[in-house]
């Protein structure tokens, strides 16, 4: 597949590819009583974001469509575990990641489990199965010269544009600016795309260097924001009131798009790709990538592993212990790499 996508900025049309195995199809379950019900509870208990409740919904609507292709109601007690294996084989079949596999066996156990509780079915078809082993996966990372590549990137356009044509039009060098300030905050804080799209200026304090922002579970943690960030988010707010006057207020967004409102994480991605391809880096790199450089960059500072594991707003150490094994695997390429008797 490949959109064909505008970009904001100074880059023209850029092409997306991304070769994935085609998704089984997704059956519209939203009205079904028993899945509102799941949707309320995982709203209401287990304190869940809109984006983990739709990947939840989505699952549950792609086992529908598995269970009942001829768009028969849902009878949810009826499959058993012979019906749950195979939908799981589906996507081993098909290609898919492990990760996806297991995605959606846990989207499913835990759909079922409520079901069961709820007295809505009598079994879980999907308990005692094991999804596909996963692989140890080391996180890719940029190194610490790649990240100023792209930081610099945005303004280093801005610069050039002007030079060639003057002065740009004040939303113009709103984007470039936005940009700037947009992967400063990303590799400052080490947050999600999710949560750094989601901040307003009343979040942030540039006084102190620091911003709240929500986390999975809407937990929140505070998160730091070093000077570099800090000086580009004092002129990206100048600028934003340029364009669009009161934008900067408190309950404003921090990211705004080319129509002043919020930029959304797709937005970011497209962006991002935008600016890595004028770098001369892969530009299938993600946002999610910075997070990653991030926290390996801390440890390999030296950075203590508990206090990267809250600023990384991880509940568990042993999710932030895989940024040991990047930091001992670029130890032994530079071992190998500069050592003679290597």
């Amino acid at each position: 597949m490949r959109p064909e996508v505008e970009p904001e900025g100074f880059e023209a049309e850029v092409r997306l590819t991304e070769a994935r195995p085609e998704p089984l199809p997704v059956r519209d379950v939203a009205g079904d009583p028993s899945v509102a019900r799941f949707v309320r509870h995982l709203l209401a208990e287990g304190h869940a974001s809109e984006h983990t409740v739709a990947g939840y919904v989505q699952d549950v609507g792609q086992f529908a469509a598995f269970a009942w292709p001829a768009a028969e109601a849902c009878v949810w007690e009826r499959p058993d575990k012979a019906v749950a294996r195979a939908f799981l084989a589906a996507f081993h079949r098909d290609g898919w990641a492990p990760a996806t596999t297991r995605r959606k066996l846990a989207s499913l156990r835990s759909f079922y489990r409520y079901l069961v509780r709820e007295g809505l079915a009598r079994i879980n078809p999907f308990a005692g199965l094991r999804g596909p082993r996963a692989g140890r996966r080391l996180p890719a990372v940029l190194s610490v010269r790649e990240v100023a590549a792209l930081l610099a990137a945005p303004l280093a356009a801005l610069e050039a544009a002007r030079a060639r044509r003057g002065p740009p039009a004040p939303a113009a060098a709103y984007a470039a600016w936005r940009d700037a300030a947009l992967f400063e905050v990303l590799y400052s804080t080490g947050c999600r795309i999710s949560e750094v799209a989601a901040l307003d200026w009343g979040g942030v304090d540039l006084e102190r260097g620091t911003t709240v922002v929500e986390g999975k579970g809407r937990k929140q943690r505070l998160c730091v924001l070093g000077a570099p960030a800090c000086d580009a988010l004092r002129e990206l707010r100048e600028r934003a009131e340029t364009v669009w006057p009161g934008s900067g207020q408190s309950g404003g967004a921090l990211f705004l798009n080319a129509r002043g409102g919020r930029l959304t994480t797709r937005s970011v991605e497209r962006q991002m790709k935008v600016w890595l391809r004028a770098c001369g880096l892969p530009p299938e790199l993600s946002p999610h990538k910075l997070r990653h450089s991030f926290a390996t960059h801390l440890l390999d500072a030296g950075a203590d592993l508990r206090c990267v594991q809250e600023m990384l707003g991880h509940a568990s150490l042993s999710t932030t212990q895989i940024y040991t094994h990047v930091s001992v695997e670029r130890l032994k390429e530079e071992y190998g790499r500069a050592h003679p008797r290597a």
